[in-house]
């Protein structure tokens, strides 16, 4: 069995949806694994990852809406505040989703559906570079 890990630096511009897909199977095609499975890890605590419809932009603009009720941005709602006010509902917003994902990898490329894509979720305002580890094991 083979293994191949390698981190990708993705740089966002703020809240929002960052498609990741071609990142992720460049390191998958890169491993030269035919069968195995792919595990992407995001290294933070105010953004996520989602396998998610790639088709109709109105699903990531529901999906957005929905976290930010679920999660609102007031700072009389959080004691923690120290990197400001969507610092908080950052960590909230990354508990509701997911750090990691799995996807097979099936004849040396992503096992993903017609309409899936690999998104990393920016939780917070500002700029940031987000570390994503993605492993990739089989044969």
């Amino acid at each position: 069995m083979k293994v191949h890990q390698e981190r990708v630096a993705v740089s966002t511009h703020g809240q929002g949806l960052y498609d990741i897909t071609e990142p992720v199977a460049h390191v998958v095609t890169k491993a030269n694994i035919k069968t195995g499975l792919s595990t992407v890890f995001i290294q933070h605590t105010s953004a996520s990852l989602v396998i998610q419809e790639n088709a109709d932009p109105s699903v990531l603009r529901d999906m957005e809406a929905w976290i930010a009720r679920m999660a609102p941005e007031n700072p009389r709602a959080y004691e923690h505040d120290d990197e400001g006010p969507d610092d908080m509902p950052g960590h909230l917003r990354s508990i509701l989703t997911r750090t990691s994902e799995n996807v097979p990898v099936v004849d040396g490329q992503l096992g993903l559906g017609t309409w899936q894509a690999i998104y990393l979720w920016e939780h917070r305002r500002a700029h940031h570079t987000r570390g994503v580890m993605v492993v990739v094991i089989g044969e």
